[in-house]
């Protein structure tokens, strides 16, 4: 059964701010999302550290410098920021896990 895998507004925003390699690296990292599920694991995807629930789509395997933030949602996924990689801006990845947390906070996803 193929997972429904949505971005929200504010997302959908950012991944199109990305340069156009990039913005397909993390739409190839969604559609891995949307056939696997929760089955899908590292390195392609992973639990984002001291934040409830929230995972990070890891495009390239992890070699991209952008991640994708979502949360299941029952048998969905919320896209909710796009941002970059801990290592390459730990301000810019801090700040998007925050945008995201807020973000479904809004849309009463917690």
């Amino acid at each position: 059964m193929p997972w429904t895998v949505y971005l929200l507004p504010q997302a959908e925003a950012e991944l199109q701010a990305l340069p156009t390699a990039e913005r397909l690296a993390v739409l190839n990292a969604a559609k891995k999302l949307e056939a696997l599920g929760p089955e899908l694991g590292y390195p392609h995807s992973s639990a984002v550290r001291d934040a409830y629930q929230l995972r990070e789509l890891r495009p390239r395997g992890g070699r991209s410098a952008w991640r994708a933030f979502y949360r299941r949602i029952g048998d969905a996924f919320a896209v909710a920021a796009v941002g970059p990689e801990a290592e390459a801006s730990p301000r810019g990845f801090t700040k998007a896990v925050t945008a995201a947390e807020a973000r479904l906070e809004e849309v009463g996803e917690r």
